[in-house]
C-alpha cells in the first residue's frame, strides 16, 4: 500500500512539473508592462530626485538580487513579480533609465510619495505626480510610434499591453493627519 501511495505521488509531482513547463520556457503574455503608482511600485525613478523618497541605501534590497535599486522593500515589489509571472525575462525598467528599443517590453513610472493629486507628497520633495507619470507615458509612446514606425502599428502594440495602477497612499495619508487640500472644484465622495 505504501509502495502504491508513493507511486502515485511520484506521478502526480511529474504531471505538476510537466504543466508549469510551458509557463518557465513560454513567451510574455503580453508584450508590454507599463506601471503608474507610488512607493508600493516604485523601481527606482526618485533615485535623482531631490527628495528624502528614497530606497537607493541599504537596508532596501538586502534580498535583491543586485543590492538597493530604488524599490521601497527588501526585495521584489508586487509588480516585478507579476513581471515575471506575464513571462518577462527582465524586470520592467523605470522612466529614469529605460531607453531604445527596451520601452518596447514596458516602462515602470511609479515614484514613491507621488500621489492621484498634485499636492500629494510634496512635503517629501521631489516626486512624479500621476499627471507627470501621464506625460511621461505619452513620451515613450511617441516613441513607440518611432520604432515601430508608424501610429498604427503603435495603437496595435499598445492595444496588447497591460497596465497596473497603484496609487493613492500618500494623497490618503495627507488627509489622515488632517491636512487638507485646497479646493480646486472638483467634488469628491469619502
Amino acid at each position: 500500500m505504501a509502495c502504491e501511495v508513493k507511486t502515485w505521488w511520484v506521478v502526480f509531482v511529474v504531471l505538476s512539473v510537466m504543466d508549469l513547463c510551458p509557463w518557465a520556457l513560454g513567451a510574455p503574455q503580453v508584450p508590454c508592462y507599463f506601471i503608474f503608482g507610488d512607493s508600493l511600485a516604485d523601481s527606482g525613478n526618485n533615485n535623482l530626485l531631490p527628495t528624502i523618497a528614497k530606497a537607493n541605501y541599504q537596508p532596501y534590497g538586502i534580498d535583491f538580487l543586485t543590492g538597493p535599486t530604488g524599490r521601497f522593500c527588501n526585495g521584489r515589489t508586487t509588480v516585478d513579480v507579476l513581471a515575471q509571472l506575464l513571462g518577462f525575462d527582465n524586470f520592467i525598467p523605470p522612466f529614469a533609465t529605460a531607453t531604445g528599443p527596451d520601452i518596447l517590453q514596458g516602462v515602470n513610472y511609479a515614484s514613491g510619495a507621488a500621489g492621484i493629486r498634485q499636492e500629494s507628497g510634496q512635503q517629501q520633495g521631489a516626486r512624479i505626480s500621476m499627471d507627470a507619470q501621464l506625460r511621461n507615458h505619452n513620451i515613450t509612446v511617441s516613441h513607440i510610434v518611432h520604432i515601430l514606425g508608424n501610429k498604427h502599428k503603435a495603437a496595435k502594440y499598445l492595444k496588447k499591453c497591460i497596465y497596473t495602477v497603484g496609487m493613492g497612499s500618500a494623497s490618503l495619508q495627507r488627509v489622515r493627519f488632517g491636512r487638507t487640500y485646497p479646493s480646486n472644484g472638483c467634488l469628491s465622495t469619502g
